[in-house]
């Protein structure tokens, strides 16, 4: 079956992956950098944000990470969850679990997203910029 990919803001639950039990021992921009690549290698990513853990918690960090398509955030779930990626020891992955019943407003993306986003569904790089709302 088919899944209809919106040209907003991707913000359901089922499209945001939660990552933890990122090491310590790196800087948060290249735990960035490690992480897009391998969660881009099954999608298109809106976004990925590092973060460090809380200071009751123990050293180290977690990420947020915005995929366009509910599909791709699925398998990459299911293919990266307990592995260890790109340190020694395995990470912990799993789809958000906000409540899906709130409603949030969609906001377009930018013209450079739209392009991003359907020249990589579309495989062609001659889209206009021109923004067209309903």
């Amino acid at each position: 079956m088919a899944e209809l990919i919106s040209f907003v803001v991707p913000t359901q639950s089922d499209k945001v992956l939660l990552v933890w039990d990122l090491s310590a021992g790196r800087q948060a921009e290249d735990l960035s950098h490690s992480l897009s690549t391998v969660f881009s290698q099954f999608g298109l990513l809106y976004s990925v944000r590092v973060f460090p853990n809380a200071a009751v918690a123990r050293p180290g960090f977690y990420a947020i990470i915005k995929f366009y398509s509910s599909r791709d955030a699925q398998r990459a779930q299911k293919a990266c969850d307990g592995k260890p990626l790109f340190q020694t020891s395995p990470v912990k992955v799993r789809l958000s679990t906000r409540h899906k019943a709130q409603q949030h407003q969609a906001f377009a993306l930018n013209s450079s997203r739209c392009q991003e986003l359907a020249n990589y569904y579309f495989g062609f790089n001659g889209w206009s910029k021109r923004i067209i709302k309903r």
